[in-house]
């Protein structure tokens, strides 16, 4: 099973399950409090309802720990394996690691808004960007499309369809300078 004590002794693998050096993960790990209280709050469940225990109550999961929910996450964004697979790795059934996934996500996307991490989602913005600013002139831009299910919300269903592949999608796009 892997957790964050073990995976950081060796940071040639660190990098390579994470895409993150050590001290980059510490510092987003620095924000993951803050973050998982501002999407869920002290006292709501994921599905937003008032908690019947108080917090700590019930079986302990296998993502106890701030640092192994991070790392949870992390893992799977990077690989965006199976989720069988992902379940084998922490020690989880399938059903537990859809859950964490789709629990985690929005604080992931939290911890990089509130850090200043974030991707840029307008391209006008991009050249305005802080990295331009400092005189960076030599940028690349890649993207990918990830399959979503259709969100029911219609504002969410414009936001996320992909009219190249007539599928519902996340978009990420990477921009990268020469450094």
């Amino acid at each position: 099973m892997i957790n964050y004590n073990d995976l950081k002794t060796n940071p040639k693998n660190f990098l390579a399950a994470t895409g993150l050096k050590i001290d980059e993960f510490e510092q987003l790990k620095k924000g993951f409090k803050e973050a998982y209280e501002k999407v869920y709050g002290e006292n709501r469940t994921k599905e937003g309802k008032e908690r019947k225990r108080n917090k700590g109550g019930g079986v302990k999961g296998q993502l106890e720990k701030e640092e192994d929910k991070l790392l949870f996450i992390l893992i799977y964004q990077k690989t965006n394996q199976l989720q069988t697979m992902q379940a084998l790795q922490f020690g989880m059934s399938q059903p537990q690691a859809n859950y964490w996934i789709h629990h985690l996500m929005p604080v992931l996307k939290e911890i990089l808004k509130i850090q200043g991490l974030a991707p840029e989602r307008e391209a006008e913005k991009v050249a305005t960007s802080e990295m331009i600013k400092e005189g960076i002139l030599e940028l690349a831009i890649d993207g990918t499309e990830r399959r979503i299910q259709r969100p029911t919300n219609g504002e969410k269903q414009q936001e996320n369809y992909s009219g190249k592949t007539k599928t519902y999608a996340e978009k990420n796009i990477v921009l990268i300078d020469e450094r």
